[in-house]
């Protein structure tokens, strides 16, 4: 088996990264104690030399003769030819010429007296007596070793004497003279007035900026050449000025994010292996291997910049140079997160794509809200824009990853991000449109035009290849999609069933039920059975709010609505839990969960009309009109149009319209079975109310469903109310921005129509008052008549 070296993990590059921090901290301060090593060495033989020069007895003159004299002969028998190459007559002579003295064998650089082997030796004492001497009446110097020069023959020392002192008093100068120089380099810096020192901040920042902007317009001018200045902007991010530090670093940092997803290119840079590094190839082919090589290094180091930020503000850790405040801290980090989020979503084809989203995900999480949202944000962009669902696919698998590893402790909105996931609305010929390559054929006209009859021929029967091969590509693609959407499928419903199974008290219930209503229609039909059980386990158990009932029906109905056709199940339970929870909701903060209601109501009514029966449809009408009462106008114009789609979809729905009862029995609106609630012996009053309703939509509902919802004629709805359906009227007519829809008119409008409208009633009933007789009566009825109409009016 060939043994391929594993490419290092982020994690691992991260670790070798900080290790190699540490060297070089270690190695800085190994070079300053060795530096002040060396200085405390100097000084100290410095010491010893003068004491030495202090304590040093002279030598005697003769000696010192005797040494250069002996050098000197050396050195000549050093240069005398040998003796064995001399002839026996000639070393004869030479002997007895050395018996002789006389001038010519003479040392003439010797002193001594010719006939000295005739006087006595002389002791050492009596040569060192005879050396003159001289009173110490000044004070010895002490000799300074000067930078020695050279010149032609060699090296000359140079020295400096220094009066000498006690050894004692010149250790004393040595730390004055240290102290001194102390107080010299750390002579305080003049003190500046806070004006004084905003204004030299603005510069300084100023100046930052300026460099920031030249590097970053020169990278992005030419990319190619300018590629190493990346190096330098990142270096800012060490920003070492107290002052400026927190700003400088934010600048960069959004500086070289929006570099990056300038100069990025398309596609994944993979690195060379040693064949293609070995390999010549051309001047260009070289150059842009040249930047992608640097592109991706420098990258890389950018986010491990942006991590290192991010983890020392999680484990609450200042740097040791401490430019940075602990609070500054929290500023710098979410800087850092934003850039990530950025590049996760506009760099999802790149390099480090997935190390990016195992930094994102779990942020998700983080404790700081600020942070936590940013992440959700970027991750709902990611799905949304994500085709292919590779992106998507790493999102998943993480998300599952962490949520298993906190024993499903996490925030619920880490779950509810898999519903932003493309994979139900996605339309695969859509999408494949999108991705394959779009080729622009010539028209006919265009072809007549430039082309012969041959060429017109052969163009035909290229242009329809071309369209197969695009047909290829794009049903290639759409493969891929179903693949990918698989895969994350199976990984979201694992982590649905886990919690099903594991946690179902966990805060994440809501978001799982939730997540299965979305996707229950993709599940596998083996699993209906098993998961129509559990879900209604979970509703008879009491132990779950009226939302997440909700959410459970809901869940089930798509289940059943999908594949679930096939299979023979009576949902009928699931019906009177959706009847039973209906009056739990009302104007307060239940409202906006009449959208889920809607959902419910289409799916289990318009979707499944011919497993209904005729007494559970009245039974649901009934209910729903008086639930319209007593919530929001969005709320009460939703509801009423799902009676009027129940109204057209059933028969005999206009029995609630008249008074007479149909059967025997009486109405038990307490009753929680709508099959045995005896819907058919009541009538619908509550239309009457509503058609004195505030809202003038919900007025135009209630008069609709009294005619009896008819589709064409005087009583039928606008084309904008009646297409559309309940659960888009619900969010159109939504009041979350203080918004009344549609806006409410102004006073002095009103009052101008209510005058007008008085105006024009009494000059009606005035000129039919003048053809008849006139009479003191008739001419005041139509005064009376104004008088009246006002107060009706203005009441």
């Amino acid at each position: 088996r060939k043994n391929t070296k594993r490419v290092p993990s982020f994690r691992k590059l991260l670790r070798t990264s900080k290790i190699k921090l540490d060297n070089k901290l270690k190695n800085k301060q190994y070079k300053q104690q060795s530096a002040a090593r060396k200085y405390r060495k100097e000084q100290k033989k410095l010491r010893e030399a003068v004491r030495d020069a202090v304590s040093r007895k002279p030598f005697p003159l003769e000696e010192c003769k005797k040494k250069q004299i002996a050098e000197k002969r050396e050195e000549e028998e050093e240069d005398a030819l040998p003796l064995d190459m001399m002839d026996e007559d000639d070393l004869k002579l030479m002997e007895d010429l050395a018996q002789k003295a006389s001038f010519l064998t003479r040392d003439l650089s010797s002193n001594e007296p010719v006939h000295v082997k005739k006087r006595k030796h002389e002791s050492v004492i009596d040569k060192y007596e005879k050396v003159p001497r001289r009173m110490q009446t000044e004070p010895e110097k002490e000799l300074i070793h000067l930078l020695p020069i050279k010149d032609k023959s060699g090296i000359i020392p140079q020295t400096m004497e220094k009066p000498v002192l006690h050894v004692a008093q010149d250790e004393e100068e040595d730390t004055e003279e240290m102290e001194e120089a102390e107080d010299f380099d750390e002579e305080p810096l003049p003190v500046l007035t806070p004006e004084e020192m905003a204004a030299q901040r603005r510069q300084k920042l100023q100046e930052r900026k300026m460099h920031i902007a030249a590097l970053a317009s020169a990278i992005l001018s030419e990319p190619d050449n300018n590629i190493k200045k990346l190096k330098e902007l990142r270096a800012m991010l060490m920003e070492q000025d107290p002052n400026v530090a927190v700003i400088v670093r934010k600048l960069v940092m959004v500086s070289l994010m929006e570099i990056f997803k300038d100069i990025a290119p398309s596609y994944k840079i993979r690195p060379l292996t040693e064949a293609e590094k070995a390999t010549k190839v051309k001047k260009e082919t070289q150059k842009l291997r040249e930047f992608e090589e640097g592109l991706v290094s420098q990258y890389k180091f950018y986010l491990e910049n942006l991590e290192q930020t991010i983890k020392d503000w999680k484990q609450r850790k200042l740097k040791k140079s401490n430019v940075i405040s602990l609070k500054a801290y929290k500023g710098l980090a979410e800087i850092a997160v934003k850039c990530l989020c950025e590049l996760l979503v506009a760099l999802p084809h790149f390099n480090f794509h997935n190390n990016i989203i195992v930094l994102i995900v779990p942020l998700m999480n983080d404790a700081s809200k600020k942070i936590s949202e940013l992440c959700f944000e970027a991750v709902k962009k990611l799905f949304k824009q994500d085709k292919l669902g590779y992106a998507s696919l790493g999102v998943v698998k993480v998300i599952s990853g962490l949520i298993r590893g906190r024993n499903y402790d996490v925030r619920p909105e880490v779950l509810k991000v898999f519903l932003h996931l493309r994979i139900k609305e996605v339309e695969l010929q859509k999408d494949s449109e999108d991705i394959a390559p779009k080729k622009k054929f010539m028209t006919y006209k265009e072809k007549r035009k430039n082309l012969s009859r041959m060429q017109r021929k052969w163009k035909k029967a290229e242009e329809k290849l071309e369209r197969e091969l695009l047909e290829a590509e794009a049903s290639e693609s759409k493969e891929k999609k179903l693949k990918l959407h698989t895969e994350t499928l199976n990984i979201v419903f694992i982590t649905y069933f886990r919690i099903l199974k594991k946690a179902q008290k966990s805060p994440l219930l809501p978001s799982v039920l939730e997540g299965l209503a979305k996707f229950a229609h993709l599940i596998n039909v083996e699993f209906f059975d098993d998961l129509l059980i559990v879900l209604h386990s979970l509703i008879t158990s009491g132990g779950l709010s009226y939302r997440e009932n909700l959410h459970c029906i809901l869940s089930a109905f798509h289940i059943l609505s999908g594949q679930g056709d096939v299979l023979n199940i009576d949902p009928m339970k699931f019906y009177t839990h959706l009847y039973k929870t209906l009056f739990s909701l009302h104007a307060g903060r239940t409202n906006d969960d009449i959208g889920i209601v809607l959902q419910c109501l289409d799916v289990m009514f318009a979707k499944r009309r011919k497993q209904v029966s005729q007494q559970r449809a009245l039974a649901f009408l009934k209910r729903l009109s008086t639930l319209a009462l007593h919530v929001l106008p969005n709320s009460s114009v939703g509801i009423l149009a799902t009676n009027r789609v129940l109204m057209q979809t059933f028969p005999k729905m206009d029995l609630l319209l008249d008074n007479e009862s149909q059967g025997s029995g009486v109405y038990l609106p307490e009753l929680d079975e709508p099959e045995h609630c005896n819907a058919q012996n009541t009538a619908l009053w509550e239309m009457h109310l509503l058609q004195r309703h505030y809202h003038p939509i919900v007025q135009k509902f209630a008069a609709h469903l009294t005619a009896g919802a008819p589709t064409e004629g005087s009583g039928a709805l606008s084309l904008d109310l009646s297409q559309k359906p309940a659960t888009e009227l619900f969010e159109a007519y939504s009041m979350r921005g203080m918004t009344f829809n549609p806006p409410v008119a102004s006073v002095t409008a009103r009052r101008k129509d209510t005058f007008s409208q008085m105006d024009s009633f009494i000059d009606e009933e005035l000129n039919k008052q003048l053809q008849q007789p006139i009479s003191e009566t008739l001419v005041q009825k139509p005064l009376d008549f104004a008088k009246h109409f006002k107060k009706s009016s203005l009441s």
